[in-house]
C-alpha cells in the first residue's frame, strides 16, 4: 500500500509528463469521460469476452484499456477492478494520443497490487461492426462485457504502455507488437508555459519517481537512462524484441 500510495501522490497534480512531441495522429470522435476539463479519447476500460484461448492460454475474458491516459484515469481502473468480484482478469492496453505518463505508471502501481497481468493489443468488438465510432463508444463506455477478439497490434506500444504493461505480474507482448520510445516532456493542465525553474525541479523529481516506479516493478532502471536521451535529442526509437526481454520490460515472449 506504501508504494501505490507513493506513486499515486502525483496524480492530482497540475503538473504533468506527456510523452514529448509524438503524439499518434487521432482525431477525436468520442465525447469526454469523467470530470471536469475532461478531453475527448480519455482512456476507458471494459471487459470483453472471446474465444477460448483470445488471451492466452486458458484465458477468454480480459479488460480492454482504451485511449489516452490523462488526469483522472486512475479512477476508471480502479472502479471496474473492484466490480469483477475477485477475478483477476488480464489487461490489455491500447493506449494512444499524449498520455499522461505519471498517472501511467500509477495504473502500472494499481495493477501490481492488484496482482492483474498485462499485455497490449486493440480488442475488436463484435457489436461495433459496421458502427460509427460514437456508437461503438456507447457500447463500450458501460464496461461490457462484451463480445470481441484481440487484434494483432498496429498501433506501437508507446511509453505510456510501457509503463503501464510494467505493472502487470506476468507481462507479455503479442508477436508483430512495435515498442516505439520517445523523450518527455513537462506540461500543465491549465496553464501552457512551464518556467525554467519548474522544469529543472520538477524534471529530476520525475525522474526519481519514474525509476523508483521501475525498481519496484522489477524493470531495469536502464530503459529510462533511454528515454532521457531522448529528450535532450527530441526524437524517438524502436526497441528490439531482444531488449524486452533484457530490460525486463516483458516476462514472457508471447501470448
Amino acid at each position: 500500500m506504501a508504494a501505490l500510495s507513493r506513486g499515486l501522490a502525483i496524480v492530482g497534480g497540475l503538473l504533468t509528463v506527456v510523452a514529448a512531441g509524438f503524439a499518434q495522429a487521432q482525431t477525436p470522435t468520442r465525447p469526454p469521460v469523467g470530470g471536469i476539463g475532461q478531453l475527448p479519447d480519455a482512456m476507458i476500460f471494459y471487459v470483453a469476452h472471446g474465444a477460448a484461448g483470445a488471451c492466452g492460454p486458458g484465458c477468454s475474458d480480459w479488460i480492454a484499456a482504451e485511449g489516452t491516459v490523462q488526469f483522472d484515469t486512475h479512477k476508471r481502473l480502479i472502479n471496474i477492478l473492484d466490480r469483477q468480484a475477485g477475478h483477476k482478469l488480464p489487461v490489455v492496453i491500447h493506449s494512444w494520443g499524449e498520455s499522461n505518463l505519471n498517472v501511467a505508471a500509477s495504473l502500472g502501481r494499481i495493477l501490481r497490487g492488484r496482482g492483474i497481468d498485462a499485455t497490449m493489443g486493440p480488442t475488436e468488438v463484435e457489436a461495433c461492426r459496421g458502427k460509427p465510432e460514437a456508437d461503438c463508444f456507447a457500447l463500450k463506455r458501460p464496461g461490457g462485457p462484451l463480445e470481441a477478439k484481440l487484434n494483432v497490434p498496429d498501433d506501437p506500444c508507446d511509453l505510456a504502455c510501457v509503463l503501464i504493461l510494467a505493472g502487470g505480474v506476468h507481462r507479455t507482448l503479442p508477436a508483430g507488437t512495435r515498442v516505439m520510445l520517445s523523450g518527455m516532456d513537462l506540461r500543465k493542465r491549465i496553464a501552457p508555459n512551464v518556467s525554467r525553474d519548474e522544469r529543472t525541479g520538477a524534471s529530476a523529481r520525475y525522474d526519481e519517481l519514474f525509476r523508483i516506479y521501475l525498481r519496484d516493478m522489477g524493470v531495469e532502471t536502464e530503459l529510462l537512462d533511454i528515454v532521457d536521451k531522448l529528450s535532450d535529442v527530441r526524437r524517438r526509437i524502436e526497441l528490439p524484441p531482444s531488449e524486452w526481454t533484457r530490460l525486463r520490460i516483458i516476462t514472457a515472449t508471447s501470448l
